[in-house]
């Protein structure tokens, strides 16, 4: 009998996942005797090492007199363990170590994860072990901590996306899991002599954590046993309540409702359309995907689509299509619509042509050649993978081993093993009229007598649903279903020669600076172009930057339909304003990327502006405008900084007002006069020849720049603040107060930064510590780097349910008066730590071609041809002393040499003319004069 279960225990884990061919790590499956399933990743060149701990636990197993107890379970984990009973230090440990932790819970699930600095994963893991296996649940802690949910409760009460998950959750079934309030706040966590909390919280966490039901992924440079030897010692010790996963049998809907229509009332100005279809769970179908496949039709954007031809009638301005939420047991397809404000009056127009089109789909969508397609674009996206970051590889791995066999756990998400038309038609048969959930969301609804969530207090109506049988004729001849991608790459070789350290200039070609990078270093026969056109006109006014995004809108809305395929194909592009002109980027597989570059630049060359476009753009940049006054406080705070400083940024307020007064007219000349004098600028990276890079620098040359003027656009600046410190207090429509204090460096050279950048460091968790869990200020705490533009810089930044501007600021204060203490006492071995822990964040490895081009491109703009911005950071990081650094702190944190206090108050007429004030200031200077 042992040695039949021993085997047993071999062949599970023999089990070796399938990996991309483009994946040189190694992976081993195996299964603790406790039950918890592992998946390992060895990644010898890892820099960093990360882990994750999925439980199969969420706020679908939260007890109904109990609201909110997994999500408070999930905070609580973290504080404490009878090994490292500081509740403090598991944080303080991952941060000192170059590291980032955190934790999220959803309905059916909770995860745990983290990253470190790779010689440091063992001491982590027994630390993130420690919490699942032995954690303390301290009584002063559990009292703290439910303010903290609080705080994290009341911060997005006026987030919409909060507000509408809440009708969402009283629109349902009302006997689903699914209705109850998740988050969780000082009612539903009462703890009192009558009702005391902790008991419930220890009582909840031995009947629902199990080591059977979790799922751990460990990720790092070790080879597998030594990975393998890390997670037995340590995690054995998690014990096997031999728990089942709980299942929710109930759908998601009140099926005897529907059709019905649910109209939310949005707080923003924006409107959205979601059709939702109850069908059937997909999990089971990973091998054929039945239900990508009929979004994939649903949501396309091409030429004769749903989308492009309600777009076209001014009707949506953004559409996709998926799976909704999946228990398991049942789910959703849902097709989400972004609408105008004629297509909220045209909302039944709109359901009567979207099944217009799925019965297109019925007809003619179900074809061999679009399955192949399909097959095809996911075996190469599979093929061709970019490894991402360690930690986010971990979340995913965890994630996916809960639900999904360990040899298939690597490919789950690409796999589609053979045309299945018979559960395409299944998918496709409870897409019907009297199966459908209508999802409406829109301001000022003035509803005579609305329903109002419990929590979050928002205002909705329901009513039954009857979907028109009569169609625009004219629309619905539009309609048409997607022909044969002409994008899909074909060759997908890699150019000879090896890859080059850093961009070489080839030239110059009519002013435009041409850069080239042949990098074939991750193996993909991929590449990314940037093409920068500089111009003075861009950011010469709030009005001339509202007429530049409604022209990248004009340019972006007329390429959509016809780039679509592109991106279905691999090929990815944006076109977007920044600080000195519009840039465009076009990435991905090299082979057609030219023929995307193309259209893009004849868009740009002959900009084409339609009136209905050009008003449904600016009322939509108007309304983007005025829903900043929506954002969190701690948002509003924050930009309030960057807008008082960067120069080439104008106030809400200016563009609101240019956004009002321009015409279509003046848009079109705009259009003309954007590119008569430009500073251009290109880089070509990746797989790509020298040859083909001139070849496209050509195009820009003949399509854009001809016959137009060269110039020179400077790179925008910081303005340095006044001696002392400027403050301003912000009127905010929310019960929170928002505190951001920002703390200016003295110049922009390399040894500043690099002593802002390492105080961030080390008072980051303190911070944290002090004014979040121990002064339970709020749930919005942190202490950052706030460089801008190579302008060193600390933010600290609170949002509090309970102080005021005047009380955060003191605490801030005192915090700062006590750290001083600290400071001193740090010897020469924990410097040396926080210097490593700042630089390996500072050097961590490239992962993808993506972030290679995107640095490049920021040392292009900045003019450092020698692209080594980082290593001299790091150097001058490596030669911070100790006095350095107290002195910067009490330059920054106690005297606040040069600070700015935003906070969120009753209305002052202090912002304006602070805004005013430091909006007229110089730069700050390179170095310190003298």
């Amino acid at each position: 009998m042992l040695g039949i279960a021993l085997l047993s225990t071999l062949a599970v884990a023999s089990v070796s996942p399938t990996k991309s061919p483009n994946d040189p790590n190694e992976y081993r499956y195996l299964e603790l005797d406790n039950g918890l399933r592992v998946i390992l990743a060895s990644d010898p060149d890892a820099d960093k090492a990360a882990a994750s701990m999925n439980v199969a636990v969420g706020s679908g197993d939260d007890p109904a007199e109990r609201e909110g107890l997994s999500h408070f379970l999930e905070h609580m984990l973290f504080l404490g363990t009878e090994k490292y009973p500081d509740p403090g230090e598991y944080q303080q440990f991952i941060r000192s170590h170059g590291g980032s932790h955190n934790a999220f819970t959803a309905f059916a699930d909770t995860n745990y994860f983290f990253d470190v600095e790779a010689d440091f994963l063992e001491p982590a893991l027994d630390r993130f072990a420690q919490q699942f296996s032995h954690p303390l649940f301290t009584p002063e802690l559990v009292d703290r901590e439910r303010n903290a949910v609080h705080s994290e409760y009341t911060a997005k009460l006026k987030e919409d996306g909060r507000r509408f998950l809440s009708v969402r959750k009283a629109g349902g079934n009302p006997d689903h899991a699914f209705s109850q309030f998740a988050v969780g706040n000082l009612t539903t966590l009462e703890n009192t002599e009558d009702n005391p909390l902790r008991p419930d919280l220890i009582q909840f966490w031995h009947d629902k954590y199990s080591a059977n039901i979790m799922t751990l992924a460990v990720y790092g440079p070790q080879s597998l046993d030594q990975l393998e030897d890390m997670v037995r010692q340590r995690f054995t010790a998690i014990e096997n309540r031999n728990l089942t996963i709980k299942t929710h049998v109930q759908s998601l809907y009140d099926n005897r409702r529907l059709p019905e229509r649910i109209t939310a009332e949005s707080l923003r100005d924006s409107r959205s359309l979601t059709l939702s279809f109850p069908i059937p769970s997909q999990r089971d179908n990973y091998r054929t995907k039945p239900a990508s496949y009929i979004a994939n039709l649903l949501g396309h954007e091409g030429p004769g689509s749903l989308f492009d031809t309600l777009k076209k009638a001014g009707l949506v301005e953004a559409l996709s299509a998926g799976l909704g939420m999946d228990t398991g047991e049942h789910a959703t397809l849902d097709v989400r619509m972004s609408l105008t404000r004629e297509g909220l009056d045209k909302q039944d127009d709109i359901i009567a042509l979207a099944f217009r089109y799925i019965d297109q789909i019925r007809a003619k969508g179900i074809s061999q050649q679009r399955f192949d397609e399909m097959k095809q674009l996911a075996v190469i996206d599979f093929r061709f993978r970019e490894r991402s970051e360690p930690m986010r590889e971990a979340m995913r791995l965890s994630s996916l081993l809960r639900d999904y066999p360990p040899a298939d756990v690597l490919s789950a998400p690409w796999l589609m093993d053979r045309f299945a038309p018979e559960q395409y038609q299944a998918i496709l048969d409870h897409l019907t009229p009297d199966n459908l959930k209508v999802w409406v969301s829109a301001p000022n609804r003035n509803f005579k007598t609305p329903l109002i969530t419990k929590w979050y207090e928002t205002q909705w109506h329901r009513e039954p649903l009857s979907v028109p049988e009569e169609v625009d004729a004219a629309l619905a001849d539009q309609l048409s279903l997607p022909g044969t991608n002409p994008f899909v790459p074909e060759n997908l070789d890699l150019v000879p020669g090896q890859s080059m350290a850093h961009p070489v200039q080839l030239g110059t070609l009519d002013g435009l600076d041409i850069w080239y990078a042949r990098d074939t270093r991750f193996n993909t026969p991929k590449a990314n172009v940037f093409i920068s056109l500089r111009t003075p006109k861009a950011r010469a006014s709030a009005r001339n930057e509202v007429l530049t995004q409604l022209l990248v809108d004009a340019i972006d809305t007329n390429v959509n339909a016809w780039a679509y395929s592109a991106r279905l194909a691999g090929l990815d592009y944006s076109i977007y304003p920044h600080l000195r002109g519009v840039a465009i980027r076009v990435g991905g597989y090299n082979d057609k990327l030219h023929k995307l570059v193309n259209r893009i630049l004849l868009e740009f060359a002959d900009p084409d502006f339609t009136e209905q476009r050009f008003q449904i753009a600016r009322q939509r940049l108007i309304d983007g405008l005025e829903n900043k006054a929506k954002d969190r406080p701690v948002q509003q705070t924050s930009e309030f900084v960057q807008i008082a400083l960067i120069d080439g940024t104008f106030p809400v307020a200016d563009k609101l007002d240019a956004a009002r007064g321009v015409t279509l007219a003046e848009l079109e000349s705009f259009g003309t006069d954007l590119v008569a004098k430009t500073d251009p600028v290109m880089l070509a990276h990746g797989n790509l020849t020298e040859a083909s890079t001139l070849n496209m620098a050509r195009q820009v040359q003949a399509m854009v720049l001809d016959g137009r003027e060269r110039t020179v656009v400077d790179r925008s600046r910081i303005r340095q603040l006044p001696a002392g410190q400027a403050a301003a207090i912000l009127n905010v429509e929310h019960p929170d107060t928002g505190y951001t204090l920002y703390l200016q460096g003295n110049n922009t050279s390399y040894e500043e930064r690099a002593r802002y950048r390492l105080l961030a460091q080390i008072l980051s968790s303190p911070f944290y510590e002090d004014i979040r869990t121990t002064r339970q200020l709020g749930y919005i705490v942190y202490a950052t780097a706030f460089e801008i533009l190579e302008t060193p810089a600390l933010g600290l930044v609170v949002q509090s349910p309970e102080s005021s501007g005047e009380a955060i600021d003191q605490a801030v204060a005192e915090f700062s008066e006590g750290f001083v203490a600290r400071l001193n006492d740090i010897d020469s071995d924990r410097l040396q730590r926080e210097k490593q822990a700042v630089i390996s964040q500072l050097l961590e490895r490239d992962r993808q071609l993506g972030e290679v081009s995107s640095r490049y491109w920021q040392e292009i703009d900045r003019g450092n041809i020698r692209f080594d911005s980082r290593e001299r950071l790091a150097d001058a990081i490596r030669d911070v002393t100790l006095e350095e650094l107290q002195q910067t702190f009490r330059e920054a944190l106690i005297d606040r040499t040069r600070a700015l206090r935003v906070t969120t108050g009753e209305d002052t007429d202090d912002a304006r003319s602070t805004l005013k004030q430091l909006r007229q200031r110089a730069a700050v200077p390179d170095k310190t004069p003298g």
